[in-house]
């Protein structure tokens, strides 16, 4: 009986300091500096977008898909946002995945979950693909709205740079005892991005 109370103890015991070193990480990640480096394999209805830079042609309209995707109401915009996560404080930050949520203009575009273990070591920086899937078609059906991406893009291919404001907002998971337990919040990144970034 004293060994298995022994055994039980030496469990919890191990299960709080767990507990308490994923609370120390997520901590740790909320301290943490973010920057949003790139944006790359940037697509609008299946349309490399650096593709149309480069060609200087950037009437999203005149793009038969897109034509196509009005009439079914789903324009797929696919991208990968890259993300530079800096943590300097003396404390490993850690998450086992986290849920996401990309605004711009404060305008909610997509969401979705990253599945992948992020470490970030004390005075370390790493770099998480964040995978960009969603439908825009309410996005931009809105003409000022489509003016503005027009302009956007425009400036990239002119070298005239243009800024918006694009917020990434994520929602870190631990796992305790077996089980993902989630952040009680988001921890918001809002970041002024120049049209420079699709380069």
């Amino acid at each position: 009986m004293k060994k298995i109370s022994s055994l039980l103890m030496l469990v919890i015991a191990l299960s709080s300091c767990g507990i308490s070193r994923q609370a120390q990480q997520i901590k740790a990640l909320e301290q943490c500096n973010y920057k949003l480096i790139d944006a790359t394999n940037v697509t609008v209805a299946g349309t490399d977008v650096k593709k149309l830079i480069n060609n200087q042609n950037i009437n999203l309209v005149n793009i038969p898909a897109l034509a196509l995707g009005y009439l079914k109401q789903d324009i797929p915009l696919r991208a990968v946002l890259n993300l530079e996560i800096n943590n300097p404080s003396s404390t490993t930050a850690g998450i086992n995945n986290f849920d996401y949520k990309i605004l711009i203009n404060k305008q909610e575009i997509a969401n979705g979950t990253v599945n992948q273990i992020v470490n970030v070591g004390a005075g370390q920086t790493v770099k998480v693909p964040v995978q960009l899937n969603a439908n825009i078609f309410q996005f931009i059906s809105n003409g000022k709205t489509l003016s503005d991406i027009t302009a956007f893009l425009s400036g990239a291919a002119k070298g005239t740079e243009q800024k918006g404001m694009v917020t990434l907002q994520i929602k870190p998971s631990i796992m305790v005892a077996g089980a993902l337990v989630k952040y009680p919040g988001f921890i918001t990144i809002d970041k002024e991005v120049s049209s420079r970034i699709l380069l």
